[in-house]
């Protein structure tokens, strides 16, 4: 894939996860190569750390330090030799930000996870916001502002293979584990799942198997995978992610939801972009059909993550989560 095109495919993923879309044609317009995006991105988060170092006041340092997160973590996307630095620095930034933003915030760690649990103490309901596959949680911090608006506790995460853990901990097939001890953690009566790309797989199965969850969603997630019909870019950030090719195409065949599916108590929503074609990619339809209480919600335009339809899934999405969560309207 050409610098061109690997920038134009990026776009409504960047713009989606909140940098602004000026800036982002003025970090890309120059790239001759896709080698160019890791350190470009890297140096303009390095550029915001020094914007919040001058902040006059420590409510615009925060606000520069989580701008900071995002392009950290944007630099991660292409093949980069200090991609785990990078993904450090997006932790560490977000957590700075959180520190001076909402001093109530709360670093929330385990075995194969980390995060942030923000929101009221006495919150009706606690969401816990999955990642997928070369995401993380700083890339989704407009979803938590929403949750979080419609006074719901949110734990955005990073499991295995994610994130700041990317670098030392690799996939694992059965991720409802993990998710279940970050709830153990958190110590929350009723839960609610946000599960985003390859995390829509993680949280659907999650929501299948832990009997906790009480309200589940799912973005641009996949019902199925076939390994062989994947693009390239695709099945190398899964061995990158995984362990290996090997331990990314064994992985890759256990991401079927047509038994788990009709397991799911929990009301369900199902949010695709039907511009969101990927070879080797069964999108959710199947999924919201099968699950007992599944709804689908199908954006014709929206692409995957539809960072270029967040109006037409994000207030509904919130309000489907903290309406099942509080049983009273929003």
């Amino acid at each position: 894939m050409s610098a061109t095109e690997f920038v134009a495919a990026q776009w409504t993923r960047a713009t989606g996860a909140g940098v602004d879309p000026h800036e982002y044609r003025r970090v890309t317009e120059g790239f001759t190569s896709v080698a160019d995006w890791g350190p470009s991105f890297h140096r303009t988060g390095h550029g915001y750390l020094q914007r919040a170092a001058d902040a006059g006041s420590s409510r615009s340092a925060g606000e520069y330090l989580l701008v900071a997160a995002r392009w950290f973590h944007l630099a991660t996307l292409a093949p980069y030799a200090e991609a785990h630095r990078a993904a450090v620095e997006a932790d560490h930034a977000l957590s700075r930000a959180l520190t001076v933003l909402e001093p109530g915030a709360r670093r929330v760690r385990g075995e194969r996870f980390t995060g942030w649990l923000r929101g009221p103490a006495d919150a009706p309901g606690t969401v816990v916001v999955v990642p997928g596959l070369d995401s993380a949680k700083e890339e989704f911090l407009d979803l938590v502002s929403a949750l979080l608006a419609r006074g719901l506790a949110v734990f955005a995460m990073d499991g295995p293979g994610q994130g700041v853990l990317a670098a030392t901990t690799t996939f694992v097939p059965d991720y409802e584990r993990v998710v279940g001890r970050a709830i153990d953690a958190l110590g929350a009566a009723r839960i609610g799942l946000v599960g985003l790309s390859l995390g829509g797989y993680f949280a659907a199965r999650t929501a299948a198997l832990e009997p906790r969850v009480a309200a589940a969603a799912t973005v641009s997630g996949p019902f199925r995978l076939e390994w062989d019909e994947l693009p390239a870019p695709v099945r190398e950030i899964m061995a990158r992610r995984a362990g290996g090719a090997d331990a990314a195409r064994a992985f890759a065949r256990q991401v079927d939801l047509a038994a788990l599916a009709p397991r799911i108590a929990a009301p369900l929503l199902v949010v695709d972009g039907d511009q969101d074609v990927i070879p080797g990619v069964t999108n959710g339809e199947p999924l919201a059909r099968l699950a007992p209480h599944g709804t689908y919600l199908s954006v014709p335009h929206g692409d995957h993550l539809l960072g270029n339809a967040r109006p037409d899934w994000l207030p509904h999405l919130s309000d489907h989560i903290a309406h099942t969560l509080t049983g009273t309207p929003v």
